[in-house]
């Protein structure tokens, strides 16, 4: 078989990156200590990057994080109370592992959905999937889904999701139906996946904001139940953009 069939073939087997390997290892003059098999280990090792920076390019795309965030970029210098340690331990994914949530609460502007982001950031690095919802984005899609008969396949397709984002919980009260649907989702994950939930409001204040009080007691339960707690205190890191001066004309 010559090497344009061979590179052919790799196309036709949506080889694509191992065909241009092969190519480029054809064209090498390099180390002649290099055998056959080292040499054919450097051609699968560039189609196995490829697939992989492939792959995880598709996992933070389908995540729809609202910042492009990364652990490694989290500031502890200012003084909200956050922790390396508990951050650094939550890096390492063990709460993912053992299917528990997160809670990040504090006032606007101190970075609780950098944080979440941050770690859904790391979880898709780490071969997981993620996705970032606002809660009441969530619900009024939930509400649509259930009007045009789609509501199981939403809730199937949540409940794949490794680690799942509530941005923004307790923003405003959730009325029954609202608060029905959201359990629904909790509880599809409970025990299985997980859960980091933002809110401005502690979470001794989050039970009055549900209309139902048994969904309440049910929801609160799964969400806080096993949950690490950051709980970010001070005020707000957003900087005001500086107004530009008026132009005299």
């Amino acid at each position: 078989m010559n090497t344009a069939l061979t590179i052919e073939r790799l196309y036709d087997m949506r080889l694509g990156p191992m065909a241009e390997a092969f190519g480029t290892e054809l064209k090498r003059t390099g180390d002649p200590a290099l055998g056959f098999a080292e040499r054919f280990g450097l051609v699968v090792e560039h189609q196995w990057v490829t697939r992989e920076e492939g792959r995880l390019a598709r996992r933070l795309k389908n995540a729809q994080l609202k910042i492009d965030a990364s652990v490694e970029e989290i500031d502890f210098a200012a003084a909200r109370g956050l922790d390396r340690a508990v951050i650094s331990d939550l890096a390492e994914l063990s709460f993912l592992r053992a299917a528990g949530n997160v809670i990040v609460t504090g006032a606007t502007g101190l970075g609780k959905t950098y944080v979440a982001c941050a770690l859904a950031d790391r979880a898709c690095r780490c071969g997981h999937t993620a996705l970032y919802k606002r809660v009441p984005r969530l619900t009024f899609e939930l509400s649509l889904a259930r009007a045009d008969g789609s509501y199981l396949k939403a809730l199937e397709k949540i409940a794949k999701v490794d680690l799942l984002i509530l941005d923004d919980w307790g923003i405003s009260s959730l009325e029954v139906q609202a608060a029905a649907d959201l359990m629904d989702v909790v509880d599809d994950r409970t025990g299985r996946s997980s859960t980091i939930v933002t809110s401005q409001l502690p979470v001794s204040e989050w039970h009055h904001l549900i209309a139902d009080p048994s969904v309440a007691d049910a929801l609160l339960d799964r969400l806080v139940h096993r949950a690490v707690r950051i709980e970010l205190k001070g005020g707000s890191m957003r900087r005001e953009v500086p107004k530009r001066p008026r132009r005299l004309t």
